[in-house]
């Protein structure tokens, strides 16, 4: 349901570019959602983003089964095109795995070592003290509280030639975007649009690739 509000405050800069080009998309239960003008992200405003602690109570309800023959299916839209991509005997990072890293499992069933993180359920830094020739990021983007600064981490966690494979529901239809299931998770903050990705890897100095609905799959550069 659709509820007016009176006229709200832009927050300062979009999240995913940081330009102050914000334009308001809509009023949702009260809850603004502002346009970037120069990315074409959507974003929540941040007065509602969830706490911690409330965003962990959502998460620790997801169950992703690996043994789910429908799960595997899922995750293997990005597992396919980047492994494809990738050549023998590499490293890469499960960023933002959750608390069951069936992607990461999967990978290593296709013989690649994975490591982990996730900031709330696997934690430990040690593992970004290095790089990798691959980073996965599953179903991650749409919770990021500093998108710009997140994709410049993850740059600097791959080698030079590496590939980041990151997959996210695109936000595409404005008329439905207050029914959309995707925008009704309360821990999705940002979504993103296939401009907005290309808007990010030009960025980064990124190539970009969509292999399939709702994956981008991005390289870093070779060094000159």
């Amino acid at each position: 349901m659709q509820t007016s509000v009176s006229t709200p405050n832009a927050p300062e800069y979009c999240t995913v570019c940081h330009a102050r080009a914000l334009t308001l998309l809509e009023v949702i239960s009260k809850v603004p959602y502002w346009r970037c003008n120069d990315c074409e992200a959507t974003m929540m405003d941040p007065h509602h983003w969830l706490s911690a602690a409330e965003e962990k109570a959502i998460y620790d309800l997801h169950d992703n089964n690996l043994d789910d023959p429908g799960y595997q299916r899922f995750l293997e839209k990005l597992m396919v095109p980047l492994v494809d991509r990738l050549p023998d005997e590499v490293h890469g990072l499960d960023f933002g795995c959750g608390p069951g890293p069936a992607l990461a499992q999967m990978l290593c069933s296709e013989g690649m070592e994975v490591s982990l993180y996730d900031p709330v359920y696997q934690p430990a830094t040690d593992v970004l003290e290095r790089q990798f020739d691959f980073i996965t990021c599953t179903e991650v983007a749409e919770h990021l509280h500093d998108p710009k600064a997140t994709f410049r981490q993850l740059d600097g966690l791959l080698k030079p030639g590496g590939w980041l494979g990151v997959m996210t529901c695109f936000q595409t239809d404005d008329a439905r975007f207050a029914n959309w299931h995707y925008r009704r998770d309360p821990t999705h903050v940002v979504f993103y649009r296939e401009a907005t990705l290309a808007r990010i890897a030009q960025a980064m100095g990124w190539t970009l690739e969509i292999p399939a609905k709702d994956v981008a799959l991005f390289q870093k550069p070779q060094k000159a």
